[in-house]
């Protein structure tokens, strides 16, 4: 068989049998204003008005079902986080059961309010991985399984600064190796969270670690 180059060499032709179309301006136009916003259109946006990576924005557009759970889920909210949870947690879970997006079991009001929890500082981001998992097989309100399971992010100082104290009492021997390389005030940091059942303010755990520690 010969390889085909150039358009006469398909032999393009009217067909006989059809009427030729002609549409005027105003009737292109029109079409055009019903059109409904396309893909490369919505990506763009998403990029320039959210911040989102090029990557990400074309996920969440690859599908309008994604597109529109998406918007919903980044509505008033951080835009780069509600698409690390969509791509990375929703779409996952939905990957791993074998679901689409449609039938998900988590709704767009309840990983946005999941979102609003770790925003305002009632959960951190690992309890946040948990709730999602509630919210996942059981369902309800995140507020309320926050509240009825006793998830809330500790953020008493005092009390954080006593896990923080005994944890340092229980290993003098890290202590001076962290004094000597600060690096290592991240385990003291991840045995704190340990203790706390992860429910300890990441970042108070951190500065009381470095302070107790006298490092930098």
């Amino acid at each position: 068989m010969r390889s085909k180059e150039e358009a006469h060499d398909y032999r393009y032709f009217p067909d006989p049998d059809l009427l030729p179309l002609e549409f005027d301006q105003a009737y292109v136009d029109a079409l055009a204003k019903e059109l409904p916003e396309l893909p490369d259109d919505k990506k763009a946006r998403l990029i320039a008005s959210l911040g989102l990576s090029v990557y990400d924005a074309s996920i969440l557009v690859s599908e309008k079902p994604i597109a529109d759970y998406f918007e919903k889920v980044a509505a008033g909210r951080d835009g780069k986080l509600a698409a690390n949870w969509v791509i990375n947690d929703l779409l996952g879970q939905l990957n791993k059961a074998g679901k689409d997006i449609e039938n998900a079991p988590v709704s767009p009001e309840q990983l946005g309010a999941v979102i609003d929890l770790i925003r305002d500082g009632t959960i951190s981001g690992k309890i946040a991985k948990d709730l999602f998992e509630i919210v996942w097989n059981e369902g309800g309100d995140p507020r309320q399984l926050v509240e009825s399971r006793g998830m809330k992010q500790v953020t008493d100082t005092g009390a954080i600064e006593k896990a923080v104290d005994d944890v340092i009492a229980a290993n003098p021997d890290k202590v001076e190796q962290a004094r000597a390389k600060p690096s290592m005030a991240g385990w003291f940091v991840g045995q704190v969270m340990k203790a706390t059942g992860g429910k300890a303010n990441p970042q108070a755990v951190n500065d009381l670690v470095k302070a107790k520690l006298g490092i930098e």
